[in-house]
C-alpha cells in the first residue's frame, strides 16, 4: 500500500518538472542576457532569411555582440541589403526639384566673347573704315570726307603691296549741276594671285525678298545659297564669303589681311526727294554700304580710303565744314575693276607683306568682331 502510494507521488513530480520545463521553453529570451561566446559567430537571422536584423529606427543593423553598435557591412562602405531588395517608392505628392537655369554663355568657354543683341555683323556707317551714301567716307584717322569721283568710272580705294580694293561707281547728272551724284556699285579685289568681286545688281523696283549680290572668283561667277550665315571659301582658305542675312548683306574675310562688311541697299524716295537726286524712275540706284577692318597695312599704304591708314597722313578734308569734299580723281582712277593702273597704287606682286613695315590697323568696326582674335599683335585704335 505504501509502495504504490510512493509510485504515484513520483508520478506526480514527473509530470509537474515537465510541465515546467514545457512553460520555461514557451517564453522568450532575456535580451539583457549577453550572448554565449560560443554563439557569437552565430548569424542572428535564420538560413532563410532574406531580410537584415534592422534596428528600432531603421538605422544601422544591430552587432549581436553590443546591442548599441551598428552592424558593419562585410565591405565597410556599402549597406547589407538583401539581393531582392526594393527601393520605397516616392510618396504620391512628392514633386521633384526643378532644374536650374543654364548660367549665360553655358555652352561657351569662359574666355570666349559672344556677340549680344545682334545676330550678325553689318556695315557701321558711323564708324572708321565706312563708305556709304554718295559716296562718305570715315578715314581711318576718324575724319569723314566725301570723294565724288564719276558715274561709270573705276577708283581705287585701298592700295597696298598684298591688297588692292577698287571700286565702281555709278551716278546721275542733275540738270544745272557740274559733277555726278555717285554711289559705289562693285568692289574688286586684287591678292596674291586670285580676284574677287562683288556687286550690287540693277533694280528698276526695290524688294527686300529679292536678293541684289553677285561674285565672282578667278572670274567665275559664285553662287552662295540665300540663306542666314551660308558661307563659301576659296580652296586656298585665302577668302570667305558669310551671308549676314539671307540676303543683300555679306561679310567678306581676307584671313589676317582685312574684313569687309557689306549691305546692299537702294537710294529711297525720301533720299531723292531731299537731296534731289532727280533718280529715274526705272533704276533705284542699288548700291553698297561696306565698312573695311584691316591688317598688317604698310606705312606707305594708297588709296582714297587707304591713305587715311597713313602714321604721318595730313587728312586734307576741311574741319567745321558740312560736306568736307577731297579730290584725287586722277590719282586714283584705274582702268578697270581688277587693274592696278593707278598713278599712286603700290600693290606690286602675289606675296605676304614684309612684317619689318607693317603695323595693325584694328579700328573699332563692328560689335562682333572682337570674336576674332589676333595673337602677337598690336592694336592701334581711334575711338
Amino acid at each position: 500500500m505504501v509502495f504504490l502510494g510512493s509510485k504515484r507521488v513520483l508520478i506526480l513530480l514527473v509530470v509537474l518538472v515537465s510541465a515546467a520545463v514545457l512553460v520555461q521553453s514557451m517564453q522568450p529570451p532575456n535580451r539583457n542576457q549577453p550572448l554565449k561566446p560560443s554563439d557569437a559567430n552565430q548569424p542572428l537571422n535564420p538560413p532563410n532569411s532574406k531580410q537584415p536584423l534592422n534596428a528600432p529606427n531603421g538605422k544601422q543593423p544591430l552587432n549581436p555582440l553590443d546591442g548599441n553598435q551598428p552592424l558593419n557591412p562585410p565591405h565597410g562602405n556599402q549597406p547589407l541589403n538583401p539581393p531582392n531588395a526594393k527601393q520605397p517608392p516616392n510618396p504620391p505628392n512628392a514633386k521633384q526639384p526643378p532644374n536650374p537655369p543654364n548660367p549665360p554663355n553655358a555652352n561657351h568657354p569662359p574666355d570666349v566673347k559672344v556677340c549680344s543683341g545682334k545676330k550678325s555683323p553689318k556695315p557701321n556707317c558711323k564708324g572708321p573704315g565706312s563708305a556709304c551714301l554718295d559716296p562718305r567716307f570715315i578715314g581711318g584717322d576718324g575724319v569723314v570726307f566725301y570723294f565724288h569721283g564719276k558715274k561709270n568710272e573705276y577708283f581705287n580705294l585701298v592700295s597696298d603691296p598684298n591688297l588692292q580694293i577698287n571700286s565702281r561707281f555709278i551716278g546721275v547728272r542733275p540738270e544745272g549741276r557740274t559733277r555726278d551724284n555717285t554711289w559705289i556699285q562693285a568692289l574688286g579685289l586684287l591678292f596674291d594671285s586670285n580676284s574677287f568681286s562683288l556687286e550690287a545688281s540693277k533694280a528698276s523696283v526695290w524688294d527686300d525678298e529679292i536678293d541684289h549680290l553677285k561674285f565672282t572668283y578667278n572670274g567665275e561667277e559664285l553662287v552662295i545659297p540665300e540663306y542666314h550665315l551660308s558661307a563659301w571659301e576659296s580652296p586656298e582658305y585665302d577668302i570667305i564669303v558669310k551671308r549676314t542675312s539671307s540676303k543683300n548683306s555679306v561679310l567678306v574675310t581676307l584671313p589676317e589681311v582685312a574684313e569687309i562688311s557689306v549691305n546692299v541697299v537702294p537710294v529711297t524716295k525720301e533720299d531723292d526727294r531731299i537731296h534731289n537726286y532727280q533718280i529715274p524712275s526705272d533704276d533705284c540706284f542699288a548700291h553698297l554700304e561696306v565698312q573695311f577692318r584691316f591688317y598688317d597695312l604698310s606705312s606707305n599704304v594708297e588709296g582714297v580710303l587707304g591713305r587715311t591708314y597713313q602714321p604721318d597722313f595730313k587728312n586734307p578734308a576741311k574741319p567745321g565744314v558740312a560736306m568736307p569734299v577731297v579730290g584725287g580723281e586722277d590719282k586714283y582712277r584705274t582702268t578697270s575693276l581688277f587693274s592696278a593702273d593707278c598713278t599712286a597704287c603700290v600693290f606690286t606682286q602675289p606675296g605676304k607683306l614684309d612684317q619689318t613695315d607693317s603695323r595693325l590697323m584694328d579700328y573699332g568696326m563692328l560689335d562682333c568682331t572682337d570674336l576674332i582674335s589676333k595673337p602677337n599683335k598690336k592694336s592701334l585704335s581711334i575711338t
